[in-house]
């Protein structure tokens, strides 16, 4: 049957009334608009069903409406990007182990202070609870370190330096790259309870459950080399203008000299020292009542001397800094160009040096300290040792990664 104009005109009416009812039906579906996670509305956008955000609540769907990473105590935001990592400064060493390259990091923080007498006693006296008499004798650090040799004459710090009250809060010596981490590890477990207690979160939950409600505490541990160099140069001080930086540094402070050269700037007066190093051979603290030197013939308080630009303290000087890497020399040649990081021997094998010196165990330790010549202040700078020594001249602080963004 052949329609006339007018018919198909009605047809044509009617199919875009019954479009239309339908396409309002389906607006008429609720809509929760944006999610994010700080605000997930109160129920599900796939399901509809009612989320739970009673925190100690395990029998429902729980969803946590706070996402903001809980950092800990004594950390400092470091906020990563784009960075020329190496030495740059004249290699008299020859060791040409640590040549520029361009790498990218992560976000992450990094103690403001180096870990203290204080800090590690607090440590031994939790740990005596937890573990054998033998066992806690491991985990101390190593009072001979500032025996010397037979003719050096230092029984007050071999004696005192990890104990008597006025050290307090001096830098902890005499501890390896393994007590290190066993600190890490013990501080993690230590805070996350407190963390724990003070929400009043149930005590059953899992480490999984409570990084679903945002109390989870990511792990302290020892920086890479690469954050480590990173966070010490505070190239972020240099910054001009969106992306351009105008001069480099050899120290983490502005300027080819271990000198205050301003007046007002770094919390000191013009020509005072920006670290506590070696002077040079003998010369750990210059000449008694003189107005320049830095006084300072071992290790220092950790807030003493100025911060850098990311507020970190001697990041270069007082003591060396135990890093997670294991040492290779050609390291700067295989890492990876974001967040590198060597933490075992893969593709640089102990075998391919004929030799056994070059171990797994060997760990790298950066920063200058306070028997060390100004060459060492240099973050390019890179040493190691084994990892179960320990010295009177390296000590550690901690990092941790930043989880990500605050829940927009």
């Amino acid at each position: 049957m052949r329609l006339s104009n007018k018919s198909w005109g009605m047809w044509v009416a009617a199919l875009a009334i019954v479009g239309s009812s339908i396409l309002t039906s389906c607006n008429k579906t609720p809509g929760y608009g944006r999610r994010t996670a700080n605000k997930p509305g109160k129920k599900s956008a796939t399901t509809g069903a009612e989320f739970s955000f009673d925190e100690n609540d395990s029998t429902q769907f729980f969803v946590a409406k706070n996402a903001e990473q809980i950092p800990g105590p004594n950390l400092k935001f470091i906020q990563g990007g784009r960075a020329v990592l190496g030495s740059q400064e004249e290699d008299v060493m020859a060791f040409r182990d640590n040549q520029e390259r361009t790498v990218t990091l992560s976000n992450f923080y990094l103690d403001e202070t180096e870990v203290t007498n204080n800090d590690f006693r607090e440590f031994l006296f939790d740990m005596k609870k937890k573990v054998s008499a033998d066992s806690l004798l491991k985990l101390e650090p190593k009072d001979n370190v500032w025996a010397g040799g037979e003719m050096s004459f230092n029984d007050m710090y071999q004696s005192y330096y990890f104990r008597f009250p006025g050290f307090n809060f001096y830098p902890v010596a005499g501890v390896s790259w393994t007590q290190a981490n066993a600190y890490s590890k013990w501080r993690t477990e230590y805070v996350q309870e407190i963390i724990r207690k003070e929400r009043e979160i149930d005590s059953t939950f899992t480490k999984n459950q409570l990084i679903e409600r945002g109390v989870a505490l990511a792990d302290y541990r020892l920086p890479t080399e690469a954050e480590w160099e990173y966070a010490a140069k505070a190239m972020i001080g240099t910054q001009y203008l969106d992306e351009n930086q105008e001069y480099g540094r050899i120290y983490p402070w502005d300027g080819r000299g271990v000198r205050n050269p301003y007046n007002v700037k770094r919390k000191g007066k013009q020509g005072d020292f920006l670290a506590n190093f070696k002077r040079g051979r003998g010369d750990y603290g210059g000449i008694s009542g003189g107005q320049r030197n830095d006084g300072d013939i071992i290790p220092t308080n950790v807030y003493d001397m100025a911060p850098n630009d990311f507020g970190l303290y001697h990041m270069a000087g007082n003591m060396n800094e135990w890093v997670q890497d294991i040492y290779r020399p050609l390291s700067y040649q295989d890492f990876d160009d974001l967040n590198p990081v060597r933490s075992n021997g893969l593709g640089d094998e102990e075998d391919t040096y004929m030799t056994s010196m070059l171990t797994d165990e060997l760990r790298v330790y950066k920063g200058g300290s306070w028997r060390d010549v100004a060459y060492w202040l240099a973050p390019g700078t890179r040493r190691f040792m084994h990892q179960d020594s320990a010295t009177n001249h390296i000590g550690f602080r901690c990092a941790m990664i930043s989880i990500g963004e605050k829940g927009n």
